[in-house]
């Protein structure tokens, strides 16, 4: 393959991928905000099943969630300011 025929080649490929991108922009935009509180919402539900033991709801897998404690944490203050708690609802956790 010459080398004007493989340049003509990476050219029509990257116009592709253009074109691949604008079309998902296109069709992605109007669900944009959608999904975003789509995927908010599912993370606030992690959070809550994570934390549901020391918020006292019973849960059979609280030893298996508190691997999954370290992973919340950074967003912890957030959480809990979204789900109407001015303060935090833990006494082991002093983020305010």
């Amino acid at each position: 393959m010459s080398d004007k025929t493989k340049g003509r080649a990476q050219g029509a490929w990257a116009r592709l991928i253009a074109a691949n991108r604008a079309f998902e922009e296109y069709y992605s935009r109007t669900y944009r905000q959608s999904l975003a509180r789509e995927k908010r919402d599912e993370e606030d539900f992690f959070t809550l099943v994570v934390l549901g033991e020391a918020l006292g709801v019973p849960d059979p897998a609280a030893y298996y969630n508190a691997e999954l404690l370290p992973f919340i944490f950074e967003d912890f203050h957030a959480w809990h300011r979204r789900m109407g708690m001015p303060r935090t609802p833990l006494d082991h956790i002093s983020c305010c």
